[in-house]
């Protein structure tokens, strides 16, 4: 049997409550560079770091799951037989894939939010261009 590895770290997902100041904060304070940014969202990278910022939209209540997770990479070969490893061990998906390349949302014992994903800014970023967004803009 083939061993099903992640194959490191893909990206933050951070859930933010002010886009504006956060995008400032991480871009002009930490120089994070700007990769993409649309009404309720921001890509941003340092390094080999793809950040991505997501407008909260609990609006900060208490109790309530946020965006916040940290994603692995993991080749398209290996995905589909990862996530029924974890499905079939109780491991448990918290939301469902939305976006460009497969993703698999799971939970680890003490409830932090992980994820499995096939993709790379530079593929979500390609996919963005063909259907972008609303209000996204891209820097070079």
């Amino acid at each position: 049997m083939r061993s099903l590895v992640l194959t490191g770290f893909n990206h933050l997902t951070l859930s933010v409550t002010d886009l504006s100041s956060s995008f400032d904060f991480y871009s002009r304070l930490l120089n994070f560079r700007p990769a993409a940014t649309w009404d309720t969202g921001a890509y941003l990278t340092l390094g080999e770091l793809w950040l991505c910022l997501s407008l909260d939209k609990t609006n900060g209540a208490k109790g309530s799951s946020t965006y916040t997770h940290y994603a692995f990479s993991i080749q398209q070969a290996d995905f589909q037989e990862f996530r029924q490893k974890l499905r079939n061990n109780g491991v448990t998906e918290w939301q469902q894939n939305q976006s460009e390349g497969d993703s698999f949302y799971f939970l680890d014992p003490d409830g932090h939010q992980l994820e499995a994903h096939v993709g790379s800014l530079s593929s979500r970023l390609a996919e963005c261009k063909e259907r972008p967004y609303k209000g996204m803009q891209f820097f070079t």
